[in-house]
């Protein structure tokens, strides 16, 4: 790993109910790796209390949360002591087993040379391997794709909800911590906010290792959630980026095309309807007036998302930020 010890890379573990797989998790990290934080996030195992007895790597430090705050939270609590400890990029994987550490090279390398400031996984790429995920993964994950591709504004990432992460910590100073979901939908609300700070974002391909884990996301649960916290940030970056910071023809397009479909759809229904009731034929000119305002409401909307997809950040700017401040 080129310059990786002049990087100073530090790994961050999120710990609950992974004591099977910890200590293994632990001896898979490479060398190049300077510090290791385990977080034991209220585990029910002592998950920590494992580690503090039977591991003997010295880059290890234990921290433990008094009640559980969701891998979000274990995750914050590890950015800030690696920022602490003075490490400059920050990998961030599972205690589970399913991600492999010798790969944490490939997750760093983009950052070490400017070309990303976060990485993330993306188990996708191989189409062989897709047929080993179970089905409802896969559309599961499809689904939270689309819809995290909207709210954050990454429109060329996948598998949104892979927690095999790197990012650099003069970025991770900058983010709110304290406002980031902290459960199930940590990997995604990162996105939205590092799509705030314009950060460059870059997935990696990697295999997942499906073995004896047991996964606590039900997807047909938090697909409502979620969707109404897609919305929410959606909301979000839409008046951050095109009002608040900037103004361009996009910040015209979405409402104007918004208003236009609007009111040419309930325009055009209502007229309709009333057609059916009366049973008599709407008015050529009625018809055109609803058809030609969707149109180009729809016109304006597609305009506005095709700037939106053009306008994923590409130039990495944890060059340009200072290291230290964090929240």
């Amino acid at each position: 790993m080129e310059n990786a010890r002049a990087e100073r890379i530090a790994v961050v573990i999120p710990s609950f109910k992974v004591t099977r797989h910890i200590l293994g998790v632990i001896a898979a990290i490479p060398a190049e790796v300077e510090r290791i934080f385990v977080v034991d996030d209220a585990c029910p195992e002592g998950s920590g209390k494992l580690v503090q007895s039977d591991c003997r790597d010295p880059r290890v430090t234990v921290l433990f949360h008094e009640r559980n705050q969701g891998v979000g939270g274990a995750v914050m609590t590890g950015y800030q002591a690696a920022i602490a400890a003075g490490c400059l990029v920050l990998v961030k994987i599972d205690g589970d087993g399913q991600m492999d550490p010798s790969r944490i090279a490939e997750f760093v390398r983009p950052i070490v040379a400017g070309e990303a400031d976060y990485t993330k996984g993306n188990r996708f790429f191989d189409l062989e391997r897709i047929r080993e995920m179970p089905r409802m993964r896969l559309v599961g994950n499809a689904i939270l794709s689309f819809m995290t591709k909207l709210s954050s504004g990454y429109w060329d990432l996948f598998d949104p909800t892979n927690g095999y992460t790197a990012i650099h910590a003069s970025v991770a100073s900058h983010l709110p911590f304290a406002q980031i979901s902290s459960r199930y939908f940590f990997e995604t609300d990162m996105l939205f906010r590092l799509n705030t700070l314009r950060a460059v974002v870059v997935d990696i391909p990697m295999d997942a290792q499906y073995g004896d884990e047991q996964s606590n996301l039900k997807i047909r649960r938090i697909v409502g959630e979620f969707l109404w916290k897609h919305v929410r940030n959606f909301g979000k970056r839409i008046f951050y980026n095109y009002y608040l910071r900037d103004m361009s023809l996009a910040s015209v397009e979405l409402p104007f095309g918004t208003a236009l479909l609007a009111f040419g759809v309930t325009f055009g229904g209502w007229q309709w309807a009333r057609a059916i009731q009366l049973g008599t034929a709407t008015p050529i000119g009625t018809v055109m007036l609803a058809a030609l305002t969707s149109l180009m409401g729809l016109q304006l909307i597609l305009a506005f998302l095709a700037n939106d997809i053009a306008s994923v950040p590409r130039r990495a700017i944890h060059r340009r930020f200072p290291q230290g401040r964090v929240r």
